[in-house]
């Protein structure tokens, strides 16, 4: 294990948002509630200190399981709900081939993100950080 990387902010300290991800968050925020807890959620991630452990964590907890367990596949799946005619009542009010298409739309994106390969970046990410 090499020492560690120097760090060029002052005092250790966690850097500032870099400008894609401001100003991603910037762009969403105001849509719904719900995604302005989540952006507020990716900005306290973002932020916040952590340690190996906890980095590691998060790593495939957002984006990272095997097993689908992490944050992307919930996504998928609350993408899937929204885009249900069965669980989203608002669908009810367009044509029936839209609702469908809209469902099939949903539930393709669910299929596409439970691809093993689209985990397995941050799977590996998590892998490289282990200290054990």
């Amino acid at each position: 294990m090499g020492a560690p990387q120097h760090v060029h902010t002052a005092d250790n300290a966690v850097p500032p948002l870099d400008p894609e991800l401001a100003g991603l968050l910037e762009d969403l925020a105001g849509i719904h509630p719900g995604i302005d807890l989540i952006l507020d959620g990716i900005r306290l991630l973002a932020l916040d200190r952590h340690d190996l452990d906890a980095t590691q964590l998060l790593t495939v907890t957002l984006a990272g399981s095997p097993d689908g367990t992490d944050v992307l596949t919930a996504i998928g799946l609350l993408v899937a709900r929204l885009t249900n005619p069965d669980s989203n009542p608002a669908l009810r009010t367009i044509p029936f081939d839209q609702q469908k298409e809209a469902q099939r739309a949903g539930e393709a994106l669910v299929f596409a993100l439970a691809d093993p390969d689209l985990h397995q970046h941050a799977s590996n990410a998590c892998a490289a950080i282990d200290t054990h």
